[in-house]
């Protein structure tokens, strides 16, 4: 029996997550969380981070093309 992926609004997604969608480096999301242009993270008591679903949706609407 397999289970679908919760796509809820709170999900936390891991870094690799975003890549993936993206289609970046690991390399490329670090540089742009240090010039502060990726999206808000969060960071757990073990030093992970993770992402709401809600403010990685809110980041790539911010990025869409608004002409």
């Amino acid at each position: 029996m397999t289970t679908a992926v919760s796509r809820s609004w709170d999900e936390k997604l891991r870094i690799s997550d975003i890549c993936t969608d993206l289609g970046i480096s690991r390399s490329t999301f670090y540089d742009w969380r240090q010039k502060g242009r990726a999206p808000r993270c969060i960071k757990l008591p073990n030093g992970d981070l993770r992402i709401l679903r809600s403010d990685y949706d809110h980041w790539l609407d911010d990025r869409g093309d608004r002409a």
